[in-house]
């Protein structure tokens, strides 16, 4: 039976309660859901996550003719959202996403977990050259050890990134408090805090390999 984490929650960490989030993420857990739902399912949750964290961006008034009067509006300010999937899994959340923010970017960090160290390995890194100007958000379904997370964020930094923000469907509390330990500035979305990680490095309950469930590789 799922139990809460037994330690406290990291402050920088939001879990999206909404209840079409939950909704979708039990039908994304079970095992029965085939790889077009699944995939599906992933786009969905992270639009609907992607309006929550996209709440504070900083607005612009603009002025704007209505078809009767002139008015007032507002526009994101400065530069645009740039989405930044760690491969392969995290490619599944930006399509769902673009079409709630089409302007945004797109740059990619490449990154894998040694199955004996359970460490992050770095093989590939692409984002836009204005990062300081820029809002980041780093996606990835599973926040597993957190190691992935933080070296994502890293590097990020080093590129010069300072907003940035990191999205994953499920977290386990091991890697949402190494992630928040590394990286303080950092909010971590979730649209839900598992048990634990396993033996092997996985999240209990969890959803299995996001990735092989993404790609039909399972």
């Amino acid at each position: 039976m799922e139990t809460a984490p037994p330690d406290p929650v990291p402050a920088s960490l939001v879990v999206v309660r909404h209840p079409l989030v939950q909704h979708k993420l039990a039908i994304l857990r079970d095992r029965g859901t085939p790889t077009k739902i699944f995939k599906e399912l992933v786009d969905e949750i992270a639009m609907l996550m992607a309006y929550e964290a996209t709440a504070d961006l900083a607005l612009d008034e603009v002025a704007v003719e209505t078809p009767l009067e002139r008015t007032v509006g507002h526009r994101v300010a400065g530069k645009k959202l740039t989405l930044v999937p760690i491969l392969r899994a995290g490619l599944g959340m930006v399509e769902g996403i673009l079409r709630l923010v089409p302007a945004a970017r797109v740059g990619h960090i490449g990154l894998y977990r040694d199955h004996d160290t359970l460490e992050p390995v770095d093989y590939y890194f692409k984002v836009p050259g204005d990062a300081a100007e820029r809002d980041f958000f780093v996606l990835d379904p599973m926040l597993a050890t957190g190691g992935s997370a933080v070296s994502a964020v890293a590097s990020l930094k080093r590129a010069g990134a300072t907003r940035i923000k990191f999205l994953c469907l499920v977290a386990a509390p091991a890697g949402a408090r190494r992630l928040a330990d590394a990286h303080p500035d950092v909010t971590i979305y979730c649209a839900s805090l598992d048990r634990e990680l396993n033996a092997q490095g996985y999240i209990l309950p969890g959803l299995g390999d996001a990735g092989d469930r993404l790609f039909g590789t399972r």
